[in-house]
């Protein structure tokens, strides 16, 4: 009986470490992707953080911390800090708020609302370099189709957007808005249909009004998505290059240029690989710093939501 036990248990060890491979073999190719394209360089990014090298056959030098006040000193560097977070507080709120309103609106059964989502969502699948090119000439300064109907609706001076330091980031964060809303609309979409309608039935009972039941139901069900999407596009405003690369290349006089842009021009212009990699571990630090803080609020918001 124990020997029959013990080959009972021994087969069964084998099942479950045979399964287990399976498991581990399905996921083995992302793993070795992300080792090699993701894992690996951030980890050589810690180590050049600290290393003077121009990536030639030079060896290394070791400096510590040096990179880093180097940086600190560099005008350019706290002036593309800044600007990215002038980005973002431009571009989170409005883009939350936008993809939630969209969301309510389209979440009905109406005739051809299919035509209406993927009008609003093919902003984002467009390709960077297209839509930052046509933006371009809608904002152009003299004769662009967005300044023409401003002076038509009676502004004679209007903005010259991406050609002013004032007006640039703007611009950026207008066609940033209007480029990602459409995705976050659709984790709204997906949220709000899961959402029970005995909830709003219950709420028309009781003689609430459209916006109590978006007040008291739909926006604190929709905590846990409001949260995701506000992380995902903190992340995203804080590395943002391809659009401000293709717009305005960090100009007019560094208005526009941004903490991955500043690192892009170290590393591959500049070739001054440890400087780039300390404005990246900085970079690092400050979304993982906001990422933290978000978390220890949400707790608290999703209470006060309720």
């Amino acid at each position: 009986m124990e020997e029959k036990k013990k080959k009972g248990f021994s087969s069964r060890q084998k099942r479950v470490i045979r399964d287990n491979m399976v498991g581990y073999a399905f996921i083995l190719p992302n793993l070795i992707g992300y080792a090699i394209f993701i894992f690996i360089p951030v980890c050589f990014s810690f180590v050049l953080s600290v290393m003077k090298w121009d990536a030639s056959q030079a060896p290394m030098e070791f400096v510590g911390l040096a990179n880093f006040a180097q940086i600190f000193k560099d005008e350019i560097f706290m002036k593309s800090f800044w600007n990215t977070i002038e980005y973002a507080l431009m571009t989170v709120l409005p883009t939350l708020v936008l993809s939630l309103l969209l969301a309510v609106l389209l979440n009905n059964k109406l005739k051809g609302i299919a035509i209406f989502r993927t009008a609003i969502y093919f902003p984002y699948i467009a390709s960077i370099v297209a839509v930052g090119a046509v933006w371009n000439m809608l904002f152009q300064p003299d004769f662009g189709p967005v300044n023409e109907f401003l002076k038509f609706i009676g502004i004679a001076n209007p903005p010259r957007w991406v050609v002013d330091v004032n007006w640039a980031m703007v611009a950026i964060s207008i066609v940033s808005i209007w480029k990602y809303m459409g995705y976050y609309m659709i984790v709204y979409l997906a949220a709000l249909q899961g959402i029970s309608s005995s909830l709003y039935e219950a709420a028309s009972i009781d003689g609430a009004n459209g916006w109590q039941k978006l007040r008291y139901i739909t926006i604190p069900m929709l905590t846990p998505t409001t949260f995701f999407v506000l992380i995902m596009l903190t992340i995203q405003c804080f590395k943002v290059f391809d659009l401000v690369y293709v717009m305005t290349g960090g100009g007019p006089g560094n208005a526009t240029k941004t903490l991955v842009n500043y690192i892009y021009e170290k590393a591959f212009t500049s070739w001054q690989l440890g400087p780039a990699s300390a404005g990246a571990i900085i970079l690092f630090a400050v979304v993982l710093v906001i990422t933290l803080v978000q978390f220890a609020g949400e707790k608290k918001w999703s209470q006060d939501l309720m």
